[in-house]
């Protein structure tokens, strides 16, 4: 990773190394790449301090998707970044102006206690200061250009980052995910995320294609970290994985407890792809340490599934 590029682990989840932020600079200007929830804030300004740039000469805040891990906190920190825009997806933006709706969804799934926990509130972002990106737009931090493509899939709202400069996306959870502790001589092992709601397997492949298209040197990865060197053969291996979910997801589709199905045949993918991979101790690792991601993309496949059961029913 070039010393203009900077991992900030945001600290979300029940482990390091889980969720990543980026920080960009150039001639002391910065941007920051998906930025955590609020918890996170004070680990986005102190990896500025780390660097030597003041508070004031951050641009951007860029959101690659409005999930509340990836951006829980934009709020909040461009309440400490006086001179930084906001940019996001269009769909996105106003749920960024006016949270309302993130928060009531998230405390109906999590619950107050955990909802508190894990992003704490979500500060309104001022509508004077956020840029909803279209597809294709660049924005140029000190005259260094960021690409902005919308690459849906995972969230009808997501986008994701090329800097030319460096030959590499930003990519959120458009390129999956991918953590360390699976690396095996330096080849990274990465899934595709199909968390809900918004999963579809067409765009998913196709955002993937795009990024490939470019020929990046490398991804940088919100669930975790740089994937370089082997770029294409992990994207290649995310796209046909995306098929082999899909074709577990439909013939499951009328199992009598699908979600304990699809948790148990997801398991069963990962742990096989894993050992050919060459991971060590897949049958423990898979389960340990992709519980959560199991489990998010199994109610996603499952909201697909319903999806498309409600498109085929008869007017």
């Amino acid at each position: 990773m070039s010393g203009d590029v900077i991992l900030v682990d945001t600290g979300f989840g029940d482990r390091p190394a889980f969720c990543a932020a980026w920080l960009v600079v150039e001639q002391g200007r910065a941007a920051f790449i998906d930025c955590g929830t609020l918890h996170s804030v004070p680990r986005m300004l102190a990896a500025l301090d780390a660097v030597g740039v003041a508070h004031d000469a951050v641009d951007y805040v860029i959101a690659t998707h409005v999930h509340l891990d990836h951006a829980g906190g934009a709020g909040a920190l461009l309440r400490e970044l006086p001179a930084a825009t906001l940019v996001v997806h269009p769909r996105g933006a106003p749920h960024l102006v006016d949270p309302a709706r993130l928060t009531a969804s998230a405390r109906q799934v999590y619950g107050d206690a955990l909802f508190e926990r894990s992003y704490g509130s979500l500060v309104p972002a001022p509508p004077e200061r956020v840029r909803a990106a279209a597809d294709g737009e660049v924005v140029e931090l000190a005259g260094r250009p960021l690409l902005l493509a919308h690459t849906p899939g995972h969230a009808l709202h997501h986008l994701s980052v090329w800097d030319e400069r460096s030959r590499a996306w930003f990519t959120g959870d458009a390129f999956g995910i991918s953590y360390r502790e699976f690396d095996v001589g330096g080849r990274p092992f990465a899934i595709p995320t199909t968390s809900p709601v918004q999963f579809d397997p067409l765009q998913m492949k196709d955002s993937i294609r795009r990024l490939l298209a470019t020929r990046p040197l490398a991804c940088h990865l919100t669930h975790f970290g740089t994937v370089a060197g082997d770029v294409q053969r992990v994207g290649l291996r995310l796209v046909e994985q995306v098929d082999a979910m899909v074709a577990l997801a439909q013939f499951l589709a009328d199992a009598p407890d699908r979600h304990a199905a699809l948790v148990r045949a997801l398991t069963r993918l990962y742990v096989d792809r894993a050992r050919i991979h060459g991971a060590a101790d897949p049958e423990r690792r898979v389960p340990e340490l992709l519980d959560m991601d199991i489990e998010l993309n199994a109610q996603g496949l499952a909201v697909w599934l319903d999806r498309q059961g409600r498109r085929a029913t008869p007017l």
